[in-house]
């Protein structure tokens, strides 16, 4: 009930400032497990057909390229992303006047898809999502000045770390390959993002607008 009250509340400030604009980008951002992603699909519904959400996590390094820099036990992190090719995007998403094809996550198989999203001409709205978007960290920090609008979601570490738990043992892993794979990744990551995220115009504390 939170989030959906959330997502109106969040929705309701997004079209007041997209009015009269051709193209606008927002920029959704919090911790691995906060539900940013089901935050940018309501706020996106509500929103309408003029509205799209792009994640950001086809810009993962495929898995061969962290295996050779021995990042693989990090992937997720900040250095295990194409952080150009995510600033490309964004300054192409500014341009409405032709279809933007970006890179989609395929979680099943584990690796990107070149080109198989879209952001239409006519999608005047749209809702980027992403852990770091709004990072206070070199090249990163750059991405906030790049969109027109930032929201973050806050959601305590408890939390987070049984919802991250849970998401393991949703893909098929024992209780402590879970935890091992949310302690030695996961939370670190968020805590990075909870700690060292620059100030969004917009925050959701467990899914509320904080006044």
């Amino acid at each position: 009930m939170s989030l959906e009250l959330g997502a109106r509340q969040a929705a309701e400030a997004i079209a007041a400032r997209a009015q009269g604009r051709a193209r606008f980008v927002v920029a959704i951002a919090g911790p691995p497990g906060s539900g940013k992603s089901t935050l940018a699909e309501a706020i996106g519904a509500r929103l309408g057909a003029n509205a799209c959400v792009v994640p950001m996590d086809g810009f993962h390094l495929d898995n061969a390229l962290l295996d050779a820099q021995g990042w693989r036990p990090r992937k997720g992190a900040p250095h295990t992303f194409d952080l150009a090719g995510l600033r490309d995007l964004i300054v192409r998403l500014g341009n409405p006047r032709a279809p933007v094809y970006y890179p989609v996550f395929d979680r099943a198989a584990d690796l990107s898809r070149a080109a198989a999203g879209c952001v239409m001409p006519e999608q005047k709205i749209v809702l980027l999502e992403g852990n770091y978007l709004l990072l206070d960290q070199p090249g990163w920090r750059d991405l906030k000045q790049m969109v027109d609008m930032s929201v973050f979601l806050r959601v305590d570490m408890v939390t987070l770390q049984q919802r991250l738990m849970a998401r393991w043992e949703g893909f098929g892993l024992g209780p402590a390959q879970a935890e091992a794979k949310t302690a030695g990744n996961d939370l670190p990551n968020a805590q990075l993002v909870v700690t060292a995220s620059q100030k969004a115009d917009l925050e959701l504390v467990d899914g509320i607008l904080a006044r």
